[in-house]
């Protein structure tokens, strides 16, 4: 989980996340996002919102355990919805959380 959220901080300062609701879903309609990363403590209608924006996009989705406390603490911005812009930092989540 650690590896997880410096690794978020570290694209975060990238410049590689979208944060958001609606940065996300613009970054899916802009074909920039790789991944979208879920809280664990978002709504059950946000999460069914993202889960249509995601698979309107063909962007794979992870429903982590992390709160959005535990990523805002991370990232320096509390959030629920995260999307990565970039295929590197996409991968390599993706291998985290596996």
């Amino acid at each position: 989980m650690d590896k997880i959220l410096n690794f978020l901080g570290i694209a975060r300062r990238a410049g590689k996340l979208s944060l958001g609701f609606d940065a996300v879903e613009e970054s899916v309609n802009k074909r920039k996002s790789r991944l979208i990363i879920l809280a664990c403590d978002v709504s059950e209608r946000t999460r069914k919102s993202v889960e249509k924006i995601s698979e309107n996009g063909n962007v794979k989705t992870v429903f982590s355990d992390m709160t959005m406390e535990s990523i805002g603490n991370a990232i320096g911005k509390s959030v629920g919805i995260i999307s990565v812009n970039d295929e590197g930092f996409a991968k390599r989540l993706v291998e985290l959380f596996a």
